[in-house]
């Protein structure tokens, strides 16, 4: 910065007003200390600037993964947070920090290298967030815990996406519905939205007078087979399944069309927080309530800026449904399978 000054023949603070923008300087003098720049080919230490500024600029978003990555639906999460992130003047890090990672966490977030924390795949009782309360970190979620009174959150309405779900496969005419969900493992940790989808399905049938079936899934093609044997096991008559377990949605067709039953004639599929093209690759396509990831993610960066730049004390709480979007898995139960259901 000093070689700059001496080039451009301005004052060191001058550079630095030019860099960050701290104070209004003239067109003509930003002129030379660019130009000084680009001849002595400078280019600004981000990290010294942030050490100097306290900010990094940098955003965390922390999100458990396995040995699967991430599929299409969990992708647009990523993509609306880091587009969100990138028009702000922040550069967004993906972390696989998990509930089993408290202490990773812990140092990522005393060391002062995110400036703030957007946390997904939240569980009722998520200790992340007490770690990050406790270090100072701003953060918002992408999720619910149980107690959301002091957090800022957006989150899907799982209570109005299950609701349309049943509704259009009742409307239809099927009244025995099997709702797939994750695993029994990921269910007893707490996992929001395991939970409150289980919840809301009870409720969506018991409002149309039906009986709730719920069959966990393995998060894998064999969990999906598994689950759809178990249902058939227990609801024999079963005329619809409707599934939030993209890993398992693809082993619950194969199963199906294993025991010699199509799609949808024979037994409707809806899938739950499903992205477009994940749907797309099933045969038949999926009816699907599709996820609005990608608004999600890039809400929750608003969110968490606001908060940054001291614009938004107030906690920000939103709920967003996912949208039915018929495609070629559902139409109404066979004759034979009404027969069944009513004896």
């Amino acid at each position: 910065m000093h070689d700059v000054a001496r080039l451009a023949q301005v004052s060191v603070s001058t550079v630095s007003y030019v860099l960050t923008g701290a104070r209004p300087i003239s067109q003509a003098t930003r002129a030379k200390v660019l130009a000084a720049m680009a001849e002595l080919d400078y280019q600004p230490n981000a990290m010294a600037r942030g050490l100097a500024s306290r900010r990094s600029r940098i955003l965390g978003l922390l999100m458990p993964m396995d040995e699967r990555g991430l599929g299409a639906t969990e992708t647009a999460f990523v993509t609306g947070a880091a587009s969100a992130a990138s028009a702000a003047g922040y550069h967004l890090v993906l972390s696989p920090v998990g509930g089993g990672d408290l202490d990773d966490l812990r140092r990522l977030a005393t060391q002062r290298m995110l400036d703030g924390v957007v946390l997904m795949e939240v569980q009722l009782a998520d200790e992340r967030v007490a770690v990050v309360q406790e270090a100072g970190v701003p953060l918002v979620l992408i999720g619910r815990t149980g107690d959301t009174s002091a957090l800022s959150y957006v989150d899907i309405d799982f209570d109005q996406t299950v609701r349309e779900a049943v509704a259009h496969l009742v409307g239809l005419g099927h009244r025995r519905i099997v709702y797939v969900n994750h695993s029994a493992a990921t269910v007893a940790s707490g996992y929001g939205p395991a939970l409150r989808t289980r919840d809301a399905f009870v409720a969506a049938m018991t409002a149309h007078g039906l009986d709730p079936l719920m069959i966990t899934a393995e998060d894998s093609a064999a969990g999906g087979r598994a689950a759809l044997a178990d249902a058939f096991a227990r609801a024999p008559e079963l005329t619809a399944v409707l599934a939030m377990n993209e890993t398992a949605i693809f082993g619950i067709l194969g199963e199906l069309t294993g025991r010699g039953l199509s799609v949808p004639d024979d037994v409707s599929v809806v899938s739950m927080v499903t992205s477009p093209q994940v749907a797309e690759l099933a045969t038949p396509a999926l009816t699907a309530m599709t996820s609005p990831g990608s608004a999600l993610g890039r809400i929750a960066i608003e969110a968490l800026v606001r908060h940054l730049d001291g614009a938004g004390s107030r906690l920000h709480q939103q709920l967003l449904p996912c949208a039915l979007e018929i495609r070629g898995s559902t139409a109404a139960p066979r004759s034979r399978h009404l027969m069944g259901a009513d004896q």
